[in-house]
């Protein structure tokens, strides 16, 4: 470096051998190298702005390609199978475990309910959820199940058909809830409490829209039910299993009233539900020194539970422990699959997932 006062120079440049020369040479210089600096700096913004924006598209793709990819996935996965494989092994390694939750996820109930000979039976699964199983539901299973609720409701309410039905499966559900809610802090149901506050306003306001229900005389004349003889009247009273059914079916006419007395119809109709050993212990006696059938069915009906009876149920296959929907093909490699096949009850379904 040129010491102060000597001869400096640099290509097409010359300098005076002066210190304002030299001031002027640093002056210039510095303003150079900040210019410098400043389109150094500024390009690394630019750099950096540009691998920033490329890192966030390439996320985003990636994410977008995921989401495809996962519904793609969960669409085909819905459809294509409607079974699931349970099995109930004695130690804790169980292969295909399988939760109530993901069982009730996956067993499409949603088109069950349409169809008349599976709505009793997903109505009384889901009764029995609501009275002791909350809990053991997820939160994806919890939503479900509300969702399978509400369309429940709403075919009830366009078709006025099982109505009574329909508000003893939601009066269950709120003195359940009603329990659980109160044990805030406890960790006893998945979600956010004021999330349950409000399904409970929903499922009062349902009560509500089933209470409000009118239900109206068809405009056709044509031949009714009491326009029957005798004897196909009490051939069709047979076939209710309800007692209520029957005293509500008395009070629509006087005739009606008559017939829905008969001792020999609700004799059979406890026959049906109960057990001869259960009938005895129950006895009782009319004013006439005759057994009272109609008194002993109401009290039998507290005491014991009646014979669920179901069009269509969920079946086990006992040789590949896959569950299903009756007439629903599962990959089974037995040379008879329907003779492996067994019907399950509500409480049977439930039993399943009991570990």
């Amino acid at each position: 470096m040129p010491f102060l006062g000597q001869d400096w120079r640099s290509p097409g440049q010359s300098w005076v051998k002066t210190a304002d020369g030299w001031k002027r040479f640093l002056d210039e210089k510095s303003g150079s190298f900040v210019s410098d600096l400043s389109s150094y700096c500024n390009k690394e913004v630019y750099n950096k702005e540009n691998l920033f924006n490329s890192l966030n598209y390439d996320v985003a793709a990636k994410k977008r390609k995921k989401d495809m990819l996962n519904s793609k996935t969960k669409t085909q996965y819905f459809h294509q199978e409607k079974w699931i494989y349970v099995h109930k092994g004695s130690t804790k390694e169980r292969h295909g475990y399988c939760t109530l939750g993901e069982a009730f996820n996956r067993l499409d109930f949603s088109t069950a309910i349409l169809d008349s000979r599976r709505f009793n039976y997903v109505v009384r699964l889901l009764e029995l959820i609501a009275k002791s199983q909350l809990t053991s539901l997820s939160g994806i299973a919890q939503k479900n199940f509300m969702n399978i609720l509400e369309k429940v409701v709403l075919k009830v309410l366009e078709d006025q058909q099982n109505i009574r039905l329909i508000r003893e499966l939601l009066q269950t559900l709120y003195t359940s809830l009603c329990t659980l809610v109160q044990r805030v802090g406890k960790s006893v149901l998945v979600g956010n409490i004021n999330m349950w506050v409000y399904r409970m306003e929903t499922i009062l306001h349902w009560q509500q829209q089933l209470n409000n229900i009118q239900i109206t005389r068809p405009a056709f004349k044509g031949l009714t039910f009491t326009d029957l003889p005798l004897c196909l009247q009490l051939n069709i009273m047979q076939r209710l299993s309800d007692g209520r059914d029957l005293v509500s079916l008395g009070q629509a006419a006087p005739d009606l009233h008559v017939l829905s007395e008969d001792r020999l119809l609700w004799k059979k109709l406890c026959q049906y539900h109960f057990s001869e050993r259960q009938i005895r212990k129950r006895l009782i006696l009319s004013d006439k020194g005759q057994l009272d059938w109609k008194r002993m069915y109401f009290k039998l009906v507290r005491c014991y539970p009646r014979k669920e009876q179901y069009g269509d149920t969920l079946q086990l296959c006992k040789h590949c422990h896959i569950l299903s929907w009756k007439g629903t093909d599962h990959p089974c490699t037995a040379n008879n699959p329907e003779s492996c096949s067994v019907s399950l009850s509500p409480q049977d379904f439930i039993n399943l997932f009991k570990f």
